[in-house]
């Protein structure tokens, strides 16, 4: 199982730009399609106290359930970007 997983909803173009992200990276990620109704994302709700989509959780930095693509995006660069994987060697 990898340490980061993506609720996303099929389509939605948020959690386009997020996956991406994670694509451009080179970060592997476990998804979680959920579903169009709001009433039904129990799951994005024990994640975020919010049923919105996209979703992000990192398990190797403690990141429990960030909302909003921008956020999202902006924590990839910041943790997973071109400066950390040169610092790394990686």
């Amino acid at each position: 199982m990898s340490s980061i997983e993506l609720y996303e909803l099929e389509g939605c173009p948020f959690c386009s730009k997020v996956k991406q992200k994670l694509d451009e990276i080179g970060l592997e990620y476990e998804s979680h399609l959920v579903s169009r109704s709001h009433a039904d994302r129990d799951e994005v709700k024990e994640a975020s106290g919010q049923t919105g989509v996209p979703v992000l959780v990192d398990h190797e930095h403690d990141v429990e359930g960030m909302p909003e693509s921008s956020d999202i995006i902006a924590y990839l660069e910041k943790t997973y970007g071109d400066s950390k994987r040169a610092e790394t060697g990686a």
